[in-house]
């Protein structure tokens, strides 16, 4: 008789090491047995030889929704399924809608779960004609952290919230025990900068970096880690384009301050010269990617420690939205749910960094953020088995022949990868086989932050 519902054989990639040869066995959707050698029987044994066995990825920055009838969550956690990702962090700037009550989180984890593929966790947001009132009614909800801008984008959808209003968010935020995450851009400098642009005229590739200098973003990077030291609440900086930016995160946590920081896939893969001079429309975000003197500096910044988690900033606009000449009309976003995990895979291997970074920064940290590492996050006993096995299966990437993508672009299109999701595990249960998901909408869950909160970001 077994005492195994499944096992899963590879080479495991923790956050403290790798072991060639080893085995994940699992019961009851949790990890149940962890080891090298010959491992248990099971009712069902997956033998990947020599293929990389990580903890199912967690993406921290998700917008399934921020285009109306576009993607939605059938579409994203289907990418992400593909992808090696098996559990989504949803932002709250849906399109009509600022997630930014408790209803509104139940209406949103509601509407989700009977879509998504993988398990998603939420944001919550404030709406400024609230100010802070439903922060702790959120949290109760089940929200992991809460987003605010410094940067308006859009009055209703996107707004700027003001810095004293923000000092109160993140008092109410540091009751909760949450983290705040926000985007960094400063909006003076960025509404003047922008305008400069537009009366001269400019509307090539480059005019995008100029109107957001990497000023904008320290000094609202500075910003949002003194407001985190005046109220105690855990300061977070969900997108960083600049080198600089993780080292203030880092003299922060010197200082004994939780600020933690994130660095988006598209800032570790592509330039402003080699990628977004070719690609436009297509590779404009906020804040923008910079040169490859300074992707190459985020490189060093991963191998220093300095970098919290990654993300992929993941949204799925037309590409009606993304092909204006004028580069300053274009949407800002991009997809990459489907090879963040492989890229960054790549791009440690090609600079001899150790795997266990990608356990911990795709992983564990993002586990311990939205303080749901007792449920998820790493391989490890109790926890969901989450699992994504990764082989090395060279490929020019093409995101319109996999069919997981409601868009068939990608900033990445023509890319040669070198390593491929060949499948992904949800408790246990094979949702991706490296060519179909089979997971169906409604499979993924809601997860919520376990109440009293565990541990917290490394």
């Amino acid at each position: 008789m077994s005492d195994f519902d499944t096992v899963i054989r590879g080479t495991l990639v923790t956050e403290d090491g790798v072991s060639e040869g080893g085995f994940v066995a699992v019961r009851d959707g949790k990890i149940a047995g962890l080891g090298t050698g010959t491992p248990p029987a099971a009712r069902e044994t997956h033998d990947f030889g020599s293929a990389l066995i990580l903890p199912g990825a967690i993406d921290p920055q998700v917008h399934s929704r921020s285009q109306k009838d576009q993607e939605d969550f059938v579409w994203s956690t289907r990418s992400a399924a593909a992808g090696g990702v098996t559990t989504i962090v949803d932002m709250p700037y849906d399109a009509g809608k600022l997630i930014s009550t408790a209803d509104m989180i139940a209406e949103k984890a509601a509407s989700a779960g009977e879509q998504a593929r993988v398990d998603f966790a939420l944001y919550g947001t404030i709406n400024p004609l609230h100010g802070a009132a439903h922060i702790a009614e959120m949290a109760e909800a089940g929200a992991a952290a809460f987003k605010f801008s410094t940067f308006e984008t859009d009055p209703n959808r996107f707004p700027r919230i003001t810095t004293p209003m923000l000092h109160d968010a993140f008092a109410e935020v540091a009751k909760t025990g949450l983290a705040a995450g926000v985007h960094n851009e400063n909006d003076e400098c960025v509404k003047t900068w922008l305008k400069a642009m537009k009366d001269a005229g400019r509307t090539d590739y480059a005019a995008h970096s100029a109107s957001r200098p990497i000023v904008a973003e320290m000094l609202a990077t500075a910003e949002v880690y003194e407001l985190g030291a005046a109220t105690g609440c855990p300061a977070h900086i969900v997108h960083c384009s600049a080198s600089r930016g993780y080292d203030m995160a880092a003299a922060y946590r010197a200082q004994g301050f939780e600020s933690t920081i994130e660095a988006c896939i598209h800032y570790l893969v592509l330039s402003e010269e080699e990628d977004v001079s070719r690609l436009l429309g297509r590779a404009k975000c906020n804040p923008p990617i910079r040169t490859m003197k300074e992707r190459e500096a985020l490189w060093q910044q991963v191998a220093a420690g300095n970098v919290t988690v990654i993300s992929t900033d993941h949204v799925s606009w037309s590409l009606k939205a993304k092909s204006s000449d004028n580069m300053l009309e274009n949407a800002s976003g991009m997809p990459g749910l489907e090879v963040m995990a492989s890229l960054f895979l790549d791009g440690l291997t090609k600079r001899g960094l150790p795997l266990t970074i990608a356990a911990r920064l795709m992983a564990g940290n993002p586990a311990r953020l939205f303080r749901i590492a007792d449920q998820k996050g790493g391989l490890k006993l109790g926890l969901d088995a989450d699992i994504a096995v990764f082989a090395e299966r060279p490929r020019i990437y093409d995101a319109s022949a996999s069919g997981h993508n409601v868009v068939g672009w990608s900033p990445y299109e023509g890319m040669n990868i070198r390593h491929a999701t060949v499948a992904t595990f949800q408790r246990g249960k094979a949702i991706f086989d490296g060519t179909d998901v089979l997971a169906e909408p409604g499979a993924g869950r809601f997860v919520r932050p376990s109440r009293p909160l565990p541990g917290h970001a490394a």
